[in-house]
């Protein structure tokens, strides 16, 4: 039987991957827009952060299954960015849960 996912469900799911200090990383230093003048593709961000491109890999991949970060094949390579309103959607529905009993 399908199991639908909460709106809480949700929010666990991308609080747990913003929940991790490397990807805190990735995420300050991604771009919030598809752009070719400010690309980062995997080889860039883990020179970045100083991790491996298996390793960055694997945190970028929890956060665009999170829905945190986007990513698109463009100016010759798979680039990836933050999906602001995503962000937006984490930060409101956080709120919106610890003053549910207010």
């Amino acid at each position: 039987m399908p199991t639908q996912e909460t709106d809480l469900d949700v929010l666990a799911k991308q609080l747990w991957a913003i929940g991790d200090p490397v990807r805190l990383q990735i995420l300050r230093i991604l771009p919030t827009e598809p752009t070719c003048e400010n690309a980062c593709n995997v080889s860039k961000i883990a020179e970045r952060i100083g991790l491996s491109q298996p390793a960055t890999s694997h945190h970028l991949r929890i956060l665009r299954q999170a829905g945190i970060i986007a990513n698109e094949k463009k100016c010759r390579d798979m680039i990836y960015w933050v999906q602001v309103d995503a962000s937006s959607a984490v930060t409101e529905a956080l709120r919106h849960v610890l003053h549910a009993s207010d």
